[in-house]
């Protein structure tokens, strides 16, 4: 049926005479994750009017943590069948309770992380990007765009960051979270010299405005890339 945010009649007797004509075997709710508890009020309503088999809760991907799931289940007694975690087509994931629990509580999913990991990366490349970033020198900017690019093939970098253990939206305040700025952080790596992607410590303001004319981007972008650098650097030690 159609997303409704409000219970009114009109809708629950649609519902009702829908259920009835199709005798469906499951009737799922998808459940806003981002709306809290007023998403237990909705569930409530919906499975008052036509009883529910399950839920879907959306969203995971974003600041919620998912709490509304344990108020959903406890009021209602139904499952959370599967959540959300992205706009892509495989961001629908059936939900096991111990990970789901550990985003709930701020514990991050590993198990996930490894999993989406195992289907896109390459084994060699990746454990020699781990060893560059486990070393006492760190990765350079030219890893760091490597990282970028294989981390997007698992999906949205705030998704695939967020399933790390302790890593909230504040941490992920300024990671690239589509293909057109992915393209803008490459045209600024690949526009400096391989000594300033080993050392970004030598970017002083005469180099980082030639970077930045040559990608066509401000220095604001230049600086903001150069402080992501740090941040991600942090990040891959604790994958």
């Amino acid at each position: 049926t159609a997303g409704r945010l409000q219970i009114d009649v009109e809708s629950m007797d649609e519902l009702r005479a829908l259920r009835q004509a199709v005798v469906p075997r499951e009737v799922l709710l998808v459940a806003d994750g981002m709306t809290g508890q007023d998403a237990v009020r909705i569930a409530r309503g919906f499975h008052e009017a036509v009883p529910l088999t399950g839920v879907i809760l959306t969203k995971l991907d974003g600041d919620a943590r998912g709490g509304a799931a344990l108020s959903i289940h406890g009021v209602i007694g139904v499952p959370i069948k599967y959540v959300g975690v992205g706009e892509r087509p495989d961001a629908l994931e059936p939900v096991d309770p111990v990970r789901l629990a550990g985003r709930i509580l701020g514990q991050g999913d590993v198990v996930g992380l490894v999993e989406k990991a195992a289907t896109v990366m390459d084994a060699e490349a990746a454990q020699r990007l781990e060893r560059k970033a486990r070393s006492k020198r760190g990765m350079d900017l030219g890893d760091f765009l490597i990282a970028l690019k294989q981390m997007q093939a698992m999906g949205p970098l705030k998704q695939v960051l967020g399933l790390l253990p302790g890593v909230n939206a504040q941490a992920l305040r300024g990671v690239p979270s589509d293909d057109k700025q992915l393209k803008h952080v490459e045209a600024i790596v690949l526009s400096m010299t391989p000594a300033e992607r080993a050392e970004p410590a030598i970017l002083n303001g005469s180099r980082r405005l030639r970077i930045a004319q040559g990608a066509g981007r401000p220095v604001q972008e230049v600086n903001r890339l150069l402080e992501r650098f740090q941040q991600m650097k942090q990040l891959l030690k604790r994958i």
